[in-house]
């Protein structure tokens, strides 16, 4: 049943995000703000995938994120299944900052390509590229998605230590931090492996963490931190 249930998942993923590839890429052309349209079709591709493939997403807290406000997202990494539910869970669109690796993975490296600010780790002059890109996606008013661990946990800690990145862009921008845990979803798809499993991921938005002028980095980092690591921990106890 695992296998079939595998094959069922790839499945759906391939030939929904093939039906819905064009209303994701095509917009990608006509500037950021256009992009607005990417990301109503990447919703409706995250809902349509958890449908069908039984990975159901309750949203914890998601009143606390106000219309029509930008943010700087930082959540914990564990795997492949966090994106879809994040995307469900923030309000409008965003960008992800992405490793250039998945830019290799077949149909959604186009989708990364589109959708995602690409950086490629052991490039400095790439990295300051993305961060400046960032920091103008954040002046047209869209949010953007940090993992701040850096990469997938897959350690047996409850979170990897965090980098500076998110929160530098927050100090430069005075961009407000909204802290995001995201629960299960390492045990329905481990990290670094092609093996799915049906089931709940839960996403918990934190509160909203006001960056001002001068604001400590290392403070704001250990703050979000100590938001993310509490929520997985309450939903660890609670489950």
């Amino acid at each position: 049943m695992s296998f079939l249930y595998k094959i069922w998942v790839l499945l759906v993923f391939t030939v929904f995000m093939l039906l819905f590839l064009p209303g994701i890429l095509i917009p990608a052309f006509f500037g950021p703000r256009a992009v607005a349209v990417t990301y109503f079709f990447m919703k409706a591709w995250s809902w349509v995938f958890s449908k069908l493939t039984f990975i159901h997403y309750e949203i914890v807290g998601r009143e606390r994120i106000p219309k029509g406000s930008a943010f700087i997202y930082v959540g914990n990494h564990t795997s492949f299944l966090d994106l879809p539910g994040i995307a469900l869970t923030i309000r409008g669109q965003f960008r992800p900052l992405a490793k250039k690796e998945l830019l290799k993975i077949p149909v959604f490296g186009w989708v990364t390509k589109a959708t995602c600010v690409v950086v490629d780790r052991n490039d400095s002059e790439s990295r300051k590229k993305s961060i400046g890109f960032l920091k103008k996606i954040l002046g047209f008013g869209i949010s953007i998605l940090i993992f701040p661990e850096g990469t997938q946990n897959r350690t047996n800690n409850l979170l990897q230590p965090f980098k500076d990145g998110a929160f530098r862009i927050a100090v430069d921008t005075q961009q407000s931090i909204m802290p995001l845990a995201v629960l299960g979803a390492k045990r329905l798809m481990p990290p670094g492996k092609l093996d799915f499993k049906p089931g709940k991921i839960k996403i918990v938005v934190g509160e909203p963490i006001r960056v001002q002028p001068g604001s400590d980095i290392q403070i704001l980092k250990e703050e979000a931190r100590a938001q993310i690591e509490r929520m997985l921990l309450q939903g660890a106890a609670n489950s």
